[in-house]
């Protein structure tokens, strides 16, 4: 069914009612479901990275005030996740001495899982499990891997889905560059 809007410059045409009706609530509820549509959707750029010390991660924490923080949700099972690794780790290596900390976040309901996962993928960055999910539950990360940058200033700059490589690699070059701070001249 085709529908064009009607001719408004005859004489005393006016909307159906019942679109603007339907319009008018619109305009009304959809201010009020933001805040819940903002919360199942997780952390928004701008948000405040969460205190990952009152989460009950499993696992040491990295110092993370006042730097580049990148937390990466991955799990065992998770194919790109694999080939992520050794990516993951060269940015550890290059951009870890400027200000850059790298968080891996485990989603493996068994630890056995995470460790045997990383006794064939060793890496020298932070390895976290959230076993009680309370971390992805406040990000709400859409798949695996998941990558959210976090700036100097704590605020959340973006997240990426997904891993596709280079492409991928070359997008998280270019983000910690511009988040890291400028050396002074």
């Amino acid at each position: 069914m085709n529908w064009s809007p009607p001719d408004t410059s005859l004489p005393g045409h006016r909307l159906p009612r019942r679109g603007f009706l339907r319009a008018a609530s619109l305009a009304i509820t959809l201010p009020a479901l933001t805040p819940w549509l903002r919360a199942a959707g997780g952390l928004q750029p701008g948000d405040a990275l969460p205190d990952l010390k009152a989460l009950h991660l499993e696992g040491p924490l990295p110092e993370v005030t006042g730097k580049v923080v990148h937390l990466d949700f991955w799990a065992s099972w998770c194919v790109p996740c694999r080939q992520s690794f050794p990516v993951l780790e060269q940015l550890h290596k290059t951009y870890g001495p400027k200000g850059y900390v790298l968080l891996g976040v485990c989603m493996d309901e068994r630890p056995q899982d995470m460790q045997k996962f990383l006794k064939k993928n060793p890496v020298s960055f932070a390895i976290v499990r959230d076993a009680k999910e309370q971390l992805a539950a406040k990000v709400r990360p859409p798949g695996m891997p998941t990558s959210c940058f976090f700036g100097p200033d704590g605020r959340l700059d973006s997240v990426h889905p997904k891993y596709e490589g280079e492409a991928t690699r070359k997008k998280y070059v270019d983000i910690i560059e511009r988040l890291l701070p400028k050396p002074r001249a």
